[in-house]
């Protein structure tokens, strides 16, 4: 068992469930999802919903694409992104994106498709404000909301950099993935992860994940796939490491996740010592002007 640790709230964090209190744990887990063979078929999203009874989230028709469920949210917790790249030019803004340079002559179309969920960050930030303990860290590294102790306080929402936690209309208490925990319990894997057909989602050790994305990197880049970059595997980056990573074929903003997460809890022990610094200045400047007009009524 490794040494433990003291909680922090940024930087890489070796032992995530070790430091939430859990001894003898089971190795961290995740996604690794490879966006180069994701059809956009929707099973994940089906395959959430059903095994997680998470209510339908709008049958209306969005106008973008196939993409009607536009976003991850209370009821929502998977989302395939399509996204229409036509001919050349820098990203633009939309559903509908030019391609990188060299991916096809004006009017060529490239779709990109993504299957969102999660990220179960290494320091995640809903967690950190829950003010219920709704919000726990389990044995297998991953963030999952206690819906029966939530009060629909909402303050996870703001929290999380990637926008993912949410408040469910006419529920009014926070939903988001749970990596189906309690099929981990029972030693099976994710029901999103088990219904692709193409293994563009998969579930494992979150450091062979690592090594098998490391890998189908490598391997596209020598097929000629030059663009093709990981997101959310490095435990350098402003969340600590996911653990929910991607495989994309673009820049991180094209499939409308931000370029450069950070927990939004970083700061609070500075802020706390400049509140506190602060405080106490003004406490000096009181009692110096209470002794000081005390002094001038002698």
């Amino acid at each position: 068992m490794s040494a433990p640790q003291a909680n922090r709230l940024s930087g890489p964090l070796h032992d995530v469930a070790g430091d939430a209190g859990h001894v003898d744990h089971p190795p961290r887990v995740g996604f690794f999802t490879d966006t180069s063979v994701c059809i956009g078929c929707k099973a994940c999203e089906v395959a959430c919903k059903e095994w997680n009874a998470v209510p339908e989230d709008g049958l209306s028709l969005s106008g973008m694409s196939y993409d009607n469920t536009v976003s991850l949210g209370a009821s929502t917790w998977r989302h395939v992104a399509f996204i229409e790249q036509i001919g050349h030019g820098p990203p633009a803004a939309g559903e509908v994106t030019p391609a990188p340079d060299g991916a096809g002559e004006p009017g060529d179309v490239r779709w990109l498709m993504s299957s969102d969920v999660c990220k179960h960050c290494t320091h995640a930030a809903c967690l950190d404000v829950c003010p219920t303990g709704s919000l726990f860290r389990t044995e297998f590294g991953t963030v999952v909301v206690q819906d029966d102790i939530c009060n629909g306080c909402g303050y996870c929402v703001p929290a999380c950099p990637y926008g993912v936690i949410d408040i469910r209309p006419g529920d009014g208490r926070a939903f988001k993935c749970t990596l189906c925990y309690d099929r981990l319990g029972a030693g099976l894997e994710p029901a999103c992860a088990k219904a692709c057909p193409t293994q563009s989602i998969q579930f494992g050790p979150l450091d062979e994940l690592r090594e098998r994305a490391a890998a189908r990197v490598d391997e596209l880049h020598a097929a000629g796939t030059t663009e093709a970059r990981l997101y959310g595997e490095s435990p350098d980056d402003g969340v600590g490491g996911d653990g929910a990573f991607f495989l994309l074929l673009d820049e991180p903003e094209v499939y409308g996740l931000p370029p450069d997460p950070v927990v939004t809890t970083r700061d609070l022990p500075s802020m706390w010592r400049h509140a506190a610094a602060a405080a106490g200045t003004m406490a000096l400047a009181v009692g110096a002007a209470f002794l000081g007009s005390r002094g001038g009524r002698r």
